[in-house]
């Protein structure tokens, strides 16, 4: 079991705590998704003109990148210009750090109507994922706002070259947000499905989202039946922590979500061996 976590769960760790961190929590890789405020990390000096300095600091950690997680919206046409330069920074990182994955959103459709949707989204990572995979890379569309249902996402990857582009199962959304169950989210996506974001929630009726993220495995996902049926279709793939502490500030902090992440991992792993 290969175990990451997205840097949106430690928002105000600088890379020395969030490296030393990983390592001592024992996390395999980081999965970077800001850094200290700045969502595009390749602005930053640690991702630019002292990379190397991090590369080997990464590397002497015994750590790897998992991914790049972007901030790119596919349906997006006014943000589409930014989006292909965002894809071509995340590239070059990617090529630097040997990291195989970049992480993209379909993004909000609004209004328009669902076989339009799949077409733009279709155009547009098309066209990135020309970009990524001239550096070796994958864009993976994570299963998140109107892209949550394996039946939308599969219309998707059947258009597209999937050499260059597969999907990200946030094990969470699915599940939670529309009551897809594991089985089927599998059976139509599991062919392309090379990542996986895990957290867990309870229901909760609060007359908001009607659910409250958790600590792992003290909510209702079904994170045991998820990690059994990934290891049953022989998925290799990062179980990466997304713990949107920068999104939700009142939830744990890292000193505790990330080690007993961890932990709860390790031991589930063991289990299902059994």
């Amino acid at each position: 079991m290969k175990l990451s976590f997205t840097t949106l769960g430690c928002p105000e760790w600088p890379l020395d705590k969030i490296i030393a961190s990983a390592t001592e929590y024992g996390f395999d890789a980081i999965d970077f998704r800001g850094l200290t405020g700045e969502m595009n990390i390749y602005k930053l000096p640690e991702f630019s003109v002292q990379v190397q300095q991090t590369l080997d600091k990464i590397t002497k950690a015994g750590l790897h990148v998992s991914c790049f997680s972007s901030s790119v919206h596919l349906f997006s046409e006014e943000n589409y210009e930014k989006n292909l330069q965002e894809i071509t920074e995340f590239s070059k990182l990617c090529s630097i750090f040997g990291t195989r994955y970049i992480r993209v959103f379909g993004g909000k459709i609004g209004d328009a109507d669902r076989e339009t949707a799949i077409h733009k989204v279709v155009k547009h990572v098309t066209e990135m994922a020309k970009i990524a995979k001239a550096y070796g890379v994958k864009l993976l569309i994570e299963t998140h706002d109107d892209w949550i249902s394996c039946v939308n996402m599969k219309q998707v990857l059947e258009l597209v070259d999937t050499d260059a582009i597969g999907v990200l199962w946030d094990v969470h959304h699915p599940y939670r947000m529309i009551g897809e169950q594991p089985e089927d989210s599998w059976k139509a996506l599991g062919q392309w499905i090379a990542y996986t974001h895990v957290k867990d929630s309870r229901t909760v009726d609060n007359g908001g989202e009607g659910f409250q993220y958790c600590l792992t495995g003290e909510g209702d996902i079904p994170l045991k039946d998820i990690y059994t049926l990934l290891k049953r279709e022989g998925y290799e793939g990062y179980f990466t922590l997304e713990w949107e502490k920068k999104w939700h500030p009142e939830l744990e902090n890292p000193e505790i979500s990330f080690p007993q992440y961890v932990q709860y991992m390790r031991k589930l792993a063991t289990e299902v061996t059994k």
